[in-house]
């Protein structure tokens, strides 16, 4: 194992990069059960959901409610939806440019514990937000601050710069049996 440089003081205040990405459900669940320890611990919290924005998700309803009695918790859904169901791809764009601006002053900031960037690699992917000044921003975000991304097929660069990486694979999907997705359980 190599010798952490670091301050014992320095490695327990070190923000984290969580990455949850892959063909398997689950990424977004697990980033949301992240939020809520940290907001169990007092700590400011953000989420942005890049692509859900046409979704009335149980996630988003909970969170619309939680943050009506935590203001240190704040939620965002910014995205138009997903891209397969765009009638317009610009308008896309567009949504997930002032989504990554809004993260980027939130990183900015100094002032969040823990922010979670819901589905962020379809943005990236899609190339509607530059990877370079992502992972760049990332890279100079404040010591203490942790972040959750999400999405499938996750970029080189940002795996590199990340402290977890867990990849949600799928063994077995209801969609496979054409069962849909069910509220309260996928959304």
């Amino acid at each position: 194992m190599a010798e952490n440089p670091m301050t014992p003081k320095e490695i327990k205040e070190k923000g984290l990069l969580v990455i949850y990405t892959g063909e398997g459900k689950g990424k977004s669940t697990a980033a949301f059960g992240m939020v809520y320890r940290a907001l169990g611990w007092g700590h400011k919290v953000s989420v942005i959901q890049f692509m859900k924005g046409k979704w009335k998700t149980g996630d988003r309803k909970f969170a619309e409610k939680l943050m009506e009695t935590h203001p240190a918790f704040h939620w965002s859904t910014m995205g138009e939806g997903f891209t397969w169901e765009s009638e317009d791809l610009n308008i896309d764009k567009a949504a997930a440019q002032a989504a990554w601006a809004k993260a980027k002053g939130l990183i900015q900031s100094g002032e969040l514990f823990l922010l979670v960037l819901d589905e962020i690699t379809y943005a990236i992917n899609f190339q509607f937000i530059d990877l370079a000044d992502v992972v760049e921003t990332i890279k100079n975000r404040p010591t203490n601050l942790s972040m959750v991304l999400t999405g499938r097929k996750v970029p080189a660069e940002l795996v590199e710069i990340a402290d977890l990486v867990t990849e949600m694979k799928k063994i077995k999907h209801p969609f496979d049996q054409g069962i849909p997705a069910k509220p309260g359980v996928d959304f």
